[in-house]
């Protein structure tokens, strides 16, 4: 039910202090548990994809709706591509690289991700000499796959339209009230105890 999957959600985007998730400026942002996420920002993950995975809770939000899909894959690699381009070392580029090449692009991947032959081939070709770059072609392709399948159905899903329902369906009004500045405060809402 719509209550279960909202139950669930909420403990899923639940963050520990050892749980990071990266922003695409770099910067590993820990978000304390009073912050909640406002109506305006939420409602701003429906104007991109882009909006939506670059906000820690909305990255969360968006990975545990694809979890629920079995798609999961796709933002995984993203991700990993994402943390892949902001490795330091030169030394560590080439076992990093190999890693997500295994888990998301060789033909026994556990993890495989849709792509074509020719982005396969190509990527396949930059592991010879994996760089920071080696796996923009295949990262640009997953994510136009999620934003125009994924993404259009996670805004059409519970996981997002139970975020921008007007504060107070479904919590009583003793333990929900909407501040001045459009915040929602309220103890059932599903990412207010989360990052």
């Amino acid at each position: 039910s719509a209550k279960d999957m909202k139950h669930r959600l909420g403990f899923l985007l639940q963050k520990s202090d050892s749980c990071d998730y990266s922003s695409s400026q770099g910067k590993k942002e820990k978000i304390s548990s009073s912050q909640r996420v406002s109506q305006e920002e939420v409602r701003k993950w429906a104007d991109s994809l882009e909006n939506l995975i670059h906000h820690d809770r909305g990255l969360a939000a968006f990975r545990a709706f694809l979890k629920s899909e079995y798609s999961e894959e796709n933002i995984e690699f993203w991700v990993s591509c994402e943390d892949y381009k902001k490795t330091k070392s030169p030394a560590k580029l080439s076992p990093k690289a190999r890693k997500i090449y295994d888990e998301f692009i060789s033909v026994q991947a556990t993890k495989e991700v849709n792509l074509d032959s020719c982005t396969r081939e190509k990527t396949s070709h930059n592991m010879l000499e994996p760089t920071l770059s080696c796996f923009d072609e295949a990262q640009r392709k997953i994510f136009t796959l999620m934003e125009k399948d994924s993404y259009r159905r996670f805004l059409k899903s519970p996981y997002y339209l139970d975020l921008v329902s007007p504060p107070g369906a479904g919590c009583r009004p003793e333990n929900c009230k909407r501040s001045h500045t459009h915040t929602l405060d309220c103890n059932s809402n599903i990412i207010s105890q989360c990052a």
